[in-house]
């Protein structure tokens, strides 16, 4: 995935996101009680937390925690753990924070609190290049519309746009396929991912439109899980988001990630 991103030009108009709450700038947070931060991660969420041929870990979730660190000025380690153990493991106090896409379910609100969003991921439309200009989300009336079968995003469509005809495929990647085949007018789902089909498809497709953010649908997005009432890690991190973003770290990180660019 990183040789792919490479060779892809940076998409310096892009929007970029913005999430985490600007109030945490005057939370300034107290070092004493945490003169490190244990991140704990898994190395099987590409492009956000994986290991690369040499077997490092990368992505970029594991350069935000670093900069997090760094942003603190406090020691900082990354450790990878299998999926079905990261979370017992901060559970555990075997970490201080786990960057891993980790579900803001009720039985994890349980056990953990989380940091603001630093990426959400909305929904997004892509059709053909040559339907981009002009494009209106209610001229699809009575176009086949290709979406995930039983996804939010197909929950999406059927509220909002009742009158498409919605075409459902085992995968996005078979949806996107259908959008360049010509057998659909447009496809829509998760933006993040179709930003990755999109790199390797540049002259084909195009995101149509506007991103949808849509939490209750789509999820909260991507946040830190700290154990329940480790406040001081807690704003520590959301002061240290504020900052990254404030002095364009944030930005930074995304473009180099992202360079097909999701909102």
């Amino acid at each position: 995935m990183a040789g792919i991103l490479a060779l892809a030009p940076p998409a310096l108009a892009q929007s970029l996101p913005y999430h985490a709450d600007p109030d945490a700038r005057e939370m300034l947070p107290s070092l004493t009680p945490i003169p490190a931060i244990r991140f704990l991660t898994t190395t099987d969420f590409p492009p956000f937390n994986y290991r690369d041929q040499s077997g490092e870990l990368v992505g970029f979730n594991i350069d935000l925690a670093r900069r997090i660190c760094a942003e603190v000025n406090v020691a900082c380690t990354i450790q990878a753990w299998p999926w079905d153990q990261a979370a017992n493991a901060l559970s555990d106090s075997q970490g201080d924070a786990l960057i891993a896409g980790l579900a803001m379910t009720d039985e994890n609100g349980e056990l953990f609190d989380y940091s603001s969003t630093y990426l959400a991921l909305p929904g997004r439309f892509v059709t053909r290049a040559d339907a981009l200009d002009g494009f209106r989300p209610e001229a699809l009336a009575g176009e086949r519309v290709a979406v995930r079968s039983g996804s939010a995003h197909e929950a999406f469509l059927e509220r909002y746009l009742p009158d498409v005809e919605r075409v459902g495929f085992a995968s996005e990647i078979e949806g996107l396929n259908a959008v360049q085949s010509g057998a659909v007018a447009a496809w829509f789902g998760d933006a993040m991912r179709a930003s990755f089909w999109l790199n390797e498809n540049p002259d084909c497709c195009g995101f149509a439109g506007e991103a949808y953010f849509r939490p209750h649908l789509f999820g909260q997005g991507l946040t830190i899980a700290v154990p329940a009432g480790h406040d001081p890690v807690r704003h520590a991190i959301d002061w240290a988001l504020v900052r990254l973003k404030e002095n364009g770290a944030l930005d930074e990180l995304y473009l180099r990630w992202f360079p097909v660019g999701f909102y």
